[in-house]
């Protein structure tokens, strides 16, 4: 069971925190430069955002959805 944990760590440390590792070893001054990957981070995630509003506001939009009171026969 250890050796699966240690796959993990390995995983992690050597394989996805790779590019942290890159940036801090360029020793970088800028801060906007040494914040890429929060800033691609944020970007990806806003563009998700909206386009998880606008799938939500087409849904909204269609009238498929049941708001009547009695659409579930505990009400």
């Amino acid at each position: 069971m250890t050796d699966f944990f240690y796959g993990i760590e390995d995983l992690f440390v050597n394989v996805l925190f790779a590019p942290y590792d890159w940036l801090r070893a360029l020793q970088l001054d800028s801060w906007w430069l040494a914040n890429i990957f929060s800033w691609l981070f944020i970007l990806v995630g806003f563009a998700a955002f909206v386009y998880w509003m606008l799938q939500l506001k087409k849904y909204t939009d269609s009238g498929e959805e049941n708001k009547s009171i009695t659409s579930h026969s505990y009400l």
